[in-house]
Formats: C-alpha cells, structure tokens, sequence
C-alpha cells in the first residue's frame, strides 16, 4: 500500500539544477548569517572592501593621477614638436653659430704678444685706455678681426650661391677657375707692373670678373648646362695656374715673396682703408643675394620647372653670377684667395641645418669662423705665424677628399 504523507508535515521540496546553482552561489558569497556566526569571508567580503576603498578616494586619486601625468606628458611632447620643428631648429642652429662667430671675434681681439682682458678691450673701445695698447686693439687686432669677419662671409656666400645654382658641392670659385683668375692678374700686378696694394686688388677684382664672364659665355653657348661650366673652369683653373707659375718663376726674390704672401691667403696688413670698403661690399651684396634665394631655390629643380614656376631663369642667373663674383672678387682683393673657404662653407651650412634651402647666411656664418679661427690657429698655435690660407688648406684638403667619398657613395646634396 502506498504510504501517504503526514497532513503536518511541510512538503518535500524537490531540487532541480537551478536550486543548485542559487545554493552554489550562496556559499560563495556568503550569507550573512555566515558572516555572524565568523565563517569566512569570501566574494561579498572583496566586494565591500572595493566599495570602502572607493568611498575613501583612493580611486579617484588614482584617477587624478593618472590625468596629472597625461597633463605633463602632453606638455612634454608638445615642446618636443615645437623643437623638431625646422624653421626653430634652424633659428637655433644659427643662433650657435654667431655665438661661435662671436666668440672667435673676441679671442682674436684678446690674444697676441700681449693679452688683453674683456674689461681692458671695453675700456679700450670707450676711451677711457690709451697708450700701446690701445693702439693694438684699435690699429692692428680690431682691423684683422673685422677683415677676417667679413672676407670669410663672402667667400661662403659666393661659393654657397655656385653650388646651388650648378647643384654640385664641388663647383665652387675655388674648383672652376674664378679665384685662379684673380690670382693670375694680382701675381702679374705684383712682378711684371711692381704695382701697390690698391692696383693689385683692383686687378684681382678685374681678373676674377673677365674670367668669370669666359667660363659663362663659353658654356652658354649650346644652352646653359651646369656641367659644362664646371668642365669648363676647370679647365680656365689649370691654364691661369700655370701662368701664375710662369709669372713667379722669373721674378725677383722680392717680389716673389710679396706674390706668395698675397697667394697665400693672409690678413696680414689690415687696415681700416680696406676692411671699411669690405664691409659695405659684403653687407650690400650678401643682401641682393639674400633677395635672390627664392628663385635660386627654384632653379635647383631644373631650367623648365622654374620657368613654369614664374621664375625669370637667364635674368636670375646672370644676377646671382655677377653678385657672387663680384662678392668673390671683392673678398678676394682684400686677403688674396684664402683656400678652400668657399668651399668648405656650403656644404657644411648644409649638413648643419638640413632644411633644403640655400644656406646662404649661416653659410655667411660658418665662412667667418673657418677664416677666425684658422687666423687665430694661425697665429697662435705654432712659433712662427703663417698666413691664414695655409691653415684653411690644411682642412680644406681632406674635406674635399671626404666631400668626393660621399658623392662617390650618392649621399653628398646641397
């Protein structure tokens, strides 16, 4: 017989997998009569503890945290682009580069057989000092500093105006021939006419102009073709070289030791007649180039592009070829051909500034340093002072080996 269940008794409930689980979950989490009786917390507890942080603060000060170091980060990498950017990068490359200029300046005006301190060059210049001293700052140091300051800067933005017009580093005054003219004509002012100082700058003047107008005419006559004129003065270099050397081997003991001083490159003799005319030169002209730049820029790209840019290519190129001769003969006249300047100047403005425009004025820059400092190498360095050029040709030489490297390998560009 089938047994029947008590009326008082409470029904059997049955379990089922949901019943399972909702047990489960109060196991885990803990009931609270669990946690009267001291059984152990376990999920409910962490939760509390997570809830009793937060009212605390700790997570919004983590939050706060986290937001002040976004806050200093995107400062940090805002002044980081405002540095990689390349017009601020160029003011500060040639911001260092007249702190450079300067320095050597003064170190020219300080050393000598006698130093002389800043706070004595200042008394100096304000008048309060006389006597030998002042009349070597003022008479001998100050004219060969300037000369040195203004004769570097024309050399650089002459030959930095050649190579980017031919847009080849090695098509600088000295390599095609212009500073081999006005050293041919100055040697032949020297021995043959026994000329002085201001009839031999005018004959430099006068050879580095005919010469450079042959080199143009003879490569423009098919079309102008920077190549061509390259050759071309290379060519104008060796001939009016070996006339400079035909011309020394029958002169005067002398007169030669004049025509190789003067062929040397020196700043020797400054004065204040030759460096005042410099200056003016310098400023006027370096600022007619400076003028040019644009269509100097576009000319890199080749005859058509730049027409078709609005750019007048045979007047822009005649102008910055007489400008930068003119700039060239001019420095030229002043301290003789000074090797190597206006060839190093360029290309090393260039790999200074990086920005794919002509670098005419930091070229400007870095032409005074390598000429003050080789003068004050020069003159400070060794027992016997030599003229500036030989220092300059000492850095030039290997330089231009390195330069034809780097051209070998593809990777030279002005």
């Amino acid at each position: 017989m089938r047994r029947r269940p008590d009326r008082g008794a409470a029904p059997e409930t049955e379990r089922t997998p949901e019943v399972d689980r909702e047990h489960a979950a109060d196991s885990d989490l803990g009931h609270p009569r669990d946690h009267e009786h001291g059984a152990k917390p376990t999920v409910r507890s962490d939760i509390e503890a997570t809830a009793h942080r937060y009212d605390k603060g700790s997570v919004r000060s983590d939050i706060e945290a986290t937001a002040h170091r976004y806050d200093k980060g995107s400062v940090r990498a805002d002044i980081e682009a405002l540095l990689k950017s390349r017009r601020v990068r160029e003011w500060i490359i040639i911001g260092i580069t007249a702190f450079v200029v300067h320095l050597l300046f003064v170190l020219v005006l300080m050393l000598g057989p006698r130093f002389l301190s800043p706070a004595e060059i200042v008394s100096i210049v304000l008048g309060k000092t006389t006597g030998p001293d002042a009349f070597a700052l003022l008479e001998l140091r100050a004219p060969r500093a300037f000369l040195g300051l203004f004769t570097g800067a024309a050399f650089g933005m002459a030959g930095t105006t050649f190579q980017t017009m031919l847009r080849n580093p090695l098509a600088s005054p000295d390599i095609i021939g212009i500073s081999s003219g006005a050293s041919a004509f100055a040697v032949f002012a020297i021995i043959v006419l026994g000329a002085s100082d201001t009839t031999v700058s005018l004959f430099a003047l006068g050879g580095a102009l005919v010469t450079a107008l042959a080199i143009f005419v003879l490569s423009s006559t098919t079309g102008f073709a920077g190549f061509r004129m390259i050759l071309i003065g290379i060519g104008f270099a060796a001939l009016l070289n070996a006339v400079t050397q035909w011309i020394l081997s029958g002169s005067p003991s002398w007169d030669l030791q004049t025509a190789m001083r003067w062929l040397s490159g020196s700043l020797n003799g400054a004065t204040w007649k030759t460096v005042i005319p410099l200056a003016i030169v310098t400023v006027v002209l370096g600022l007619v180039l400076i003028l040019l730049r644009r269509h100097l820029d576009l000319m890199r790209l080749g005859d058509d592009t730049a027409r078709g840019l609005g750019v007048p290519v045979t007047a822009s190129r005649i102008a910055l070829v007489i400008t930068a001769v003119a700039l060239l003969a001019v420095a030229t006249a002043s301290a003789g051909p000074i090797a190597f300047v206006a060839f190093m100047s360029g290309p090393v403005a260039a790999r200074l500034l990086k920005s794919g425009r002509p670098p005419l004025f930091e070229s400007a820059l870095v032409g005074a340093a390598l000429v003050l400092g080789a003068d004050l190498i020069a003159q400070n360095a060794f027992a016997v002072h030599y003229p500036v050029g030989v220092v300059t040709g000492l850095l030039g030489a290997p330089f231009l080996i390195y330069l034809l490297i780097r051209m070998n390998k593809g990777v030279t560009k002005l």
